[in-house]
């Protein structure tokens, strides 16, 4: 299917059929066609349970490994490393919980640090080994979103045993120095865990560039369904205790009868990934400053929140002085896109994340983010520039 450069391209269109134009791309991607053309069979005549030793349950496994293979290529791993999961979520906490669990058991220590503004899926597990007797330090960012190597250096302690620091932040989209940062980690025998769900669509993720023990990939920010997800675990790292127990499934680290229609799905989207990210992180990024500058001749006095240097390219986060982001939805319903993460929508407490680069509450209430993806097109950046520039005048 080509990139949709311009209208007349687009073969298809998740906001077709008179919706608005999507550009909430950081909350979810839509299923990729292809990638619904792969798992198809799956869900019909390939249902196999792959634990099975009959030619369905056989079919079934050849789905589940070519996806293993298809997502450790992507991010450079081997496919041993590589544990399916339901979901973001499952797979944070799989890596975090069970990494703690396990390093504490074999007579580790304690401390855990992770970064000021981590997806709820962390800061709540982190908060749960808390309770249960780790110690959480929280290491503040930078104004542009970014956590400073020397300052991360400093939290760290002789009993810290493992960290986690997002690839890329699903509000603002910058991206964190993780090299540099696990370079620290990896001399002082630290696990360094990243959720890296707002990557691999739109920048490289190499486990071996990056240095990261445990990485989470998940399957609905990169146009394959909600409901599956992957965590490499690197094989040098503590093997993470089971959360799930009762079957000898993943290695035994992730007891469940495998999705196989997600699992073959997520396969082809990273395989997809693998082919396209640069040609479309370059096309999603000129629509990116185009609408960044026609935004900014139309209301000068907004300012963009996070790195421009160091940011996932389909992201903007803007705060808007005169009108806030609640009026802004409510003038521009041709558009479809978030005041903050989705995964805090309805919640009227200012976002942590827009918090922690410090605003204030009241620049929070006028901060949206725009999101842009596979199927944004030039008119839709066009229509954006318009209704959003009119929705503020009014």
């Amino acid at each position: 299917m080509p990139h949709p450069d311009h209208d007349a391209d687009v073969a298809f269109r998740p906001d077709g059929g008179g919706r608005p134009v999507y550009l909430d791309y950081q909350a979810t991607t839509p299923v990729d066609p292809r990638v619904v053309d792969a798992m198809l069979p799956y869900l019909t005549t390939e249902f196999g349970n792959p634990s099975s030793g009959h030619c369905y349950g056989r079919a079934a496994r050849a789905g589940v490994d070519r996806a293993r293979r298809e997502v450790a290529e992507l991010i450079g791993a081997d496919p041993a490393e590589i544990v399916f999961t339901a979901s973001g979520t499952e797979s944070n906490h799989l890596a975090l919980t069970g990494t703690a669990q396990a390093v504490r058991a074999a007579g580790g220590g304690n401390h855990i640090v992770i970064s000021a503004i981590e997806h709820p899926a962390t800061q709540e597990t982190c908060d749960r080994l808390g309770r249960d007797g780790f110690e959480i330090t929280h290491v503040p960012v930078g104004p542009d979103g970014r956590v400073d190597p020397r300052l991360f250096a400093a939290t760290l302690r002789p009993e810290t045993i493992l960290a986690s620091i997002m690839l890329a932040n699903n509000e603002i989209g910058t991206i964190q120095p993780l090299e540099q940062l696990s370079a620290i980690t990896r001399d002082r025998g630290i696990v360094l865990h990243s959720d890296a769900a707002q990557g691999p669509a739109t920048i490289d993720v190499d486990v071996d560039a990056l240095g990261v023990d445990l990485l989470t990939v998940v399957g609905h920010k990169m146009y394959a369904p909600k409901g599956v997800a992957a965590l490499y675990v690197r094989s040098r790292a503590p093997r993470p205790q089971p959360q799930l127990v009762g079957g000898g499934q993943e290695r035994g680290l992730r007891a469940s009868t495998e999705n196989v229609p997600g699992i073959v799905a997520l396969g082809a989207a990273a395989g997809i990934a693998r082919q396209e990210q640069p040609a479309d992180a370059a096309r999603i990024l000129d629509l990116r400053v185009r609408l960044l500058d026609g935004l900014a001749d139309a209301m000068p006095d907004l300012t963009v929140n996070g790195s421009l240097t160091h940011r996932i390219p389909g992201n903007l986060n803007l705060t808007i002085p005169g009108v806030t982001a609640a009026e802004l939805m409510t003038k521009a319903p041709g558009l479809a896109f978030s005041a903050g993460s989705a995964c805090h929508t309805g919640d009227p407490a200012p976002s942590p994340v827009l918090a922690a680069i410090g605003l204030t509450g009241e620049e929070a209430a006028h901060t949206v983010r725009l999101g842009i993806g596979r199927y944004t097109t030039s008119a839709d950046i066009t229509a954006a520039i318009t209704e959003l520039s009119a929705a503020a005048r009014r």
